[in-house]
């Protein structure tokens, strides 16, 4: 049963369509995850579903009496005037449930006077209702909730206004949580929550009773999570059954079933045109029947595009009528103007090539104590790292992981011990906060003087080049580092990590910001990449894919897991 539709949805911004013809239905138990590249819309659907935002054309139809619930990338705002403390601002979820509650108590001291059957109606109505609206556990529910997302007995009494940005996102999907909406709508969910408060929301929303809409970069988390999947482009929303693994799969088999569908019709229609070009001068019936309906078919197949021609049923027609009849030449460069099937946004064309092998100990800590003076974090007996492996070093928040990078890069003296490059070690190190980048500079100056920096006489032409396969087109190298966004700083750091062939690469978080094509797109580099790779990384699905080692962080030291270990 659906709980609702929309249909030729789409949204605009001046002259620039953001996303166009979008049709989806929402079904009672649909779990949706919602993927796309960054900017192709996914929030403005979202927000026109949420009925926060006005679409510029279409129709959207929820079923009536529908209950939903928004969570936005960010909930700053929501709680910005609020005087309740996070405990009694959960409570008020259940205000219906605490009058029930009040009228119960008010039936039972009238039952004590007058035991009619009035009052005994009222009160067995009254009480089937407050159970039936969870009365008789939503204490418990909501303490179940708050430590769930992190949140300890001690905050319950703090003002909701005095939490910082990550705990009021996190207290605002508490009570949406609490709400139990028939469409809970969640953009980002995964954002400022921990391992631990992920892993309890993952179980929470695989249970989930009603439907969900979720917009997330967690690959991982789709997995656990989504029935299905909507993959939404600028020309609308493609549907697809299953988890983000599935999607995956069957996304590449649409791709490929679109390819050979290419292949086969223009290989039908050029030989229908070598037909033509041989017979028609010399005024041939059949040939000039064959170029009328070519000429319907090319026309046609503009309109739609191939896949969808021969899939529609004017592929068993002659064609489009009114269309007139091409010349030869015609044909012959509408045939040459077909491009193939795309069906899926720009991707990063990068690589990240060693310069040299190194040797096969490439890095050795030797009773390393990491951390600053008066706070040591933790300390490393002994531990090495050989050529081919790839390390996830996983740990708390503030357990010392980025600290420990930024000593082995040499940012950070250790406290003690010491740290022992292998024989031909070239470090690649990509800073999780990019604190790198000069922010007055453009994104082809900052290119430009990195390959400078390392002896790389780069011109003009290469680095737009270059930029170009990290999806810099246009003016858009001309931006200020201080004006990109995450998902940009991200790329062009990863545009300069490229550049000084290091067969060792530190990463730290090198997956955060980038949409889910764009995550796709670096496991793959990484994948293939030949030298040896040491990260930090809270992508999850990435860490399955790739680490052959999990160096953990936690009491005061690391535990070394074989990958092997951890998938068994």
């Amino acid at each position: 049963m659906s709980i609702l539709t929309f249909n030729d949805l789409a949204q605009t911004f001046g002259q620039f369509d953001i996303f166009a013809s979008a049709n989806g239905r929402i079904e009672k138990d649909s779990r949706i995850g919602l993927v796309g590249p960054n900017g192709i819309g996914k929030t403005s659907l979202l927000r026109i579903i949420a009925g926060l935002e006005r679409q510029s054309r279409g129709s959207l139809s929820p079923s009536a009496g529908l209950r939903f619930a928004y969570l936005r990338q960010e909930a700053i705002e929501t709680f910005a005037d609020a005087e309740s403390t996070l405990y009694d601002a959960m409570i008020e979820v259940f205000g219906p449930v605490k009058a029930l509650e009040a009228q119960m108590r008010d039936l039972e001291d009238r039952m004590a006077e007058d035991a009619s059957e009035a009052v005994m109606t009222a009160y067995g109505d009254a009480m089937e209702e407050f159970e039936a609206r969870g009365g008789y556990d939503y204490e418990f529910r909501t303490e179940q909730t708050l430590a769930g997302l992190g949140f300890t007995p001690e905050d319950y009494s703090t003002p909701v206004r005095l939490l910082s940005g990550g705990q009021k996102t996190r207290a605002l999907l508490a009570k949406l949580l609490l709400e139990r909406p028939d469409l809970l709508i969640l953009d980002e969910p995964t954002n400022h929550l921990d391992i631990q408060a992920l892993t309890w929301l993952e179980g929470v929303l695989s249970r989930w009773q009603g439907a969900l809409l979720v917009v997330s970069h967690d690959r991982k988390f789709l997995d656990q999570v989504v029935n299905t999947v909507w993959a939404m482009s600028r020309g609308g929303i493609d549907t697809y059954k299953g988890n983000y693994s599935a999607y995956t799969r069957q996304r590449h088999e649409r791709q490929e079933r679109a390819m050979l569908v290419y292949e086969a019709e223009m290989e039908r229609m050029w030989k229908e045109f070598d037909f033509i070009k041989r017979f028609k001068k010399d005024g041939d019936a059949q040939a000039v029947g064959r170029l009328r309906r070519l000429s319907r078919d090319l026309v046609a197949i503009e309109e739609l595009g191939i896949v969808e021609y021969k899939q529609s049923k004017k592929w068993s027609e002659t064609g489009v009528g009114g269309v007139r009849m091409f010349t030869v030449a015609e044909a012959e460069s509408a045939l040459k103007a077909i491009r193939p099937p795309v069906g899926k946004p720009p991707r990063l064309r990068m690589r990240i090539e060693t310069g040299q092998r190194s040797g096969e100990r490439v890095l050795t800590l030797r009773n390393l104590t990491v951390g600053y003076p008066n706070r040591p974090l933790f300390t490393v007996k002994e531990e090495a790292l050989f050529r081919g492996q790839v390390v996830a070093l996983t740990g708390g928040n503030g357990s010392g992981k980025t600290t420990l990078l930024k000593t082995l890069m040499e940012q950070i003296e250790p406290l003690t011990g010491r740290v022992d490059l292998g024989h031909n070690v070239r470090v690649g190190y990509f800073a999780q906060a990019h604190d790198n980048l000069d922010t007055s500079k453009s994104a082809l100056d900052t290119l430009i003087d990195a390959a400078h920096a390392l002896g790389n006489q780069m011109g003009i032409a290469e680095a737009r080049h270059l930029l170009a396969a990290y999806l810099f087109r246009g003016d858009e190298v001309y931006k200020l580092v201080g004006d990109l966004s995450g998902g940009e700083r991200g790329r062009l750091a990863l545009a300069m990590l490229s550049l000084n062939g290091a067969n060792l690469l530190l990463l730290d978080e090198p997956t955060n910001h980038l949409d889910v094509q764009a995550q796709e797109a670096l496991q793959q580099i990484l994948e293939d990449f030949p030298g040896t790779i040491l990260m930090v990384s809270h992508d999850r699905y990435l860490i399955d894919q790739l680490a052959t080692h999990i160096w953990e962080v936690s009491e005061g030291g690391i535990t070394v897991i074989e990958r092997e270990a951890v998938a068994a």
